[in-house]
């Protein structure tokens, strides 16, 4: 063999070396991800069918709670993903010494968006349900369990920064353990408050707000607990007051402001979504909470592989390796994409059995079901916009992800879906098909403007 044709094979060589390597390092660094992601969705699927299954009318309450706070709630773990991004690029640079000040500036900004948090959901909260054309009735009962939500915003802010800071760090199993130690103590929690038991009274949806709250407090405290006791904290400057650093501050701030402007646009039009529903009605609102609560719980692998890929990217954009990153993102969108395919082949034939597991109104159940069949339409692009968008913030470019959710979300699926859900008649299918089409159109330009940035040099 010749030189050159000796030397294209090494190339070869290395370039499948390299990509069994980065696969090999996405799917162990996404699997505790998208299992801690999966605990999340898990405390909300529990709190879904405990309520449901209580009362059909309290999921409502429980569902059109959550809609306003998911949309702050999001908007704050947006705004720490900075944490993530910062400590994989520290560690691509080989300042693994640095990461701990990542993690306490990262503990300061959560603290503060937690009480920011709490206090715009307890003063804007009530009177949004009370003004936005949901019935009385609806507005009334959503109000109480909205307001319990709110109280475990601080506590959650402190936890996710903890869990974002192990996961850049390549260490997301004690976060995993974490989350689904406090789904136990949620578990017990709504078990013993929603129905009333032990001589408690029924709470309904107040008692799920509440399972959340101890959870999310119980959690908070075993992310942080574990990061002080860690054998290798000191070394990675937990407890050292770093040096001053504004350009890394700076960063580590703009892409969280990237990151939470985009789901604040992301989640608050899914929000409308709810809010669109009760407008249909009750019984549409429990239907649409059970779509969307599916939705949900798959999309949490998703945002499990998009959390590896920024990882990934970020630590090959640290070491200034554009191949690294652009074959990171490849590999991750991949991974992605074949997900999605087997997720809906999945769904499409257990629809009606997924939605009898929430609840016994054959009403609700026919409304879910057709919708639920349709919604494995968005589910591949859904999946691949989270993962090129995360993997777009850990390569430097934060903006664009945010203008393609809102012109996809806010501008285009909003307005579409109560076209189609009110004027057409079409109900929560027509919520469906705007979700459908917005997935693909974002899904679309992020896609396109990876492909754009992986032909210049970083």
């Amino acid at each position: 063999m010749d030189r050159p044709a000796a030397q294209a094979l090494t190339d070869a060589e290395r370039r499948r070396s390299a990509i069994r390597f980065d696969l090999s390092a996405l799917l162990t660094l996404s699997g505790p991800v998208v299992l801690s992601r999966l605990g999340i969705m898990a405390m909300g699927l529990c709190d879904a069918i405990v309520v449901g299954r209580y009362s059909a009318r309290e999921l409502g309450y429980h569902a059109l709670a959550w809609a306003p706070t998911s949309v702050v709630l999001t908007m704050a773990v947006g705004l720490l993903a900075g944490i993530q991004v910062m400590t994989a690029r520290r560690i691509g640079q080989g300042r693994r010494d640095l990461t701990g000040a990542v993690l306490r500036r990262g503990l300061v900004y959560g603290f503060w968006i937690g009480m920011a948090s709490m206090a715009v959901l307890l003063a804007a909260g009530p009177p949004l349900l009370h003004h936005i054309g949901l019935p009385s009735d609806l507005a009334d009962g959503a109000t109480l369990p909205l307001i319990v939500f709110s109280l475990s915003m601080p506590g959650y802010a402190l936890s996710v920064a903890g869990a974002f800071w192990l996961e850049g760090l390549g260490k997301p199993g004690p976060a995993a353990w974490a989350m689904w130690a406090a789904n136990v103590v949620n578990l017990a929690i709504v078990l013993l408050l929603v129905p009333g038991t032990l001589g408690l009274p029924a709470l309904g949806a107040v008692g799920g707000a509440w399972a959340t709250a101890g959870a999310r407090t119980f959690l908070a405290l075993a992310a942080l607990g574990y990061i002080a006791l860690m054998p290798e904290a000191r070394a990675l400057g937990v407890f050292t007051k770093p040096e001053p650093d504004r350009p890394a501050a700076v960063e580590q701030r703009r892409i969280g402001y990237g990151s939470g402007v985009s789901n604040f646009f992301e989640v608050a039009a899914f929000a409308s979504l709810n809010v669109i529903a009760g407008w249909i009605g009750a019984l549409a609102v429990a239907a649409w909470t059970i779509v969307l609560n599916v939705v949900a719980i798959v999309f949490m692998v998703p945002l499990g592989l998009a959390t590896a890929a920024a990882v990934l990217v970020g630590r090959a954009y640290g070491a200034r390796d554009g191949p690294g990153v652009n074959r990171a993102g490849v590999i991750a969108f991949a991974v992605t994409l074949v997900f999605g395919i087997a997720i809906s082949l999945v769904i499409w034939p257990t629809a009606g059995i997924i939605a009898t597991a929430y609840t016994r109104d054959p009403l609700a159940i026919a409304m879910a079901v057709p919708a639920l069949v349709l919604a494995c339409a968005f589910l591949i692009p859904d999946a691949l916009q989270v993962v090129v968008a995360q993997s777009l913030r850990a390569r430097g470019d934060v903006w664009l992800p945010t203008i393609t959710h809102l012109v996809s979300y806010i501008v285009v699926m909003m307005p579409l879906a109560w076209y189609l859900a009110i004027p057409r008649g079409m109900g929560i299918m027509g919520i469906t098909w705007a979700v459908v089409f917005a997935s693909f159109l974002s899904a679309g330009f992020l896609l396109f403007r990876f492909w754009l940035l992986s032909r210049r040099p970083l």
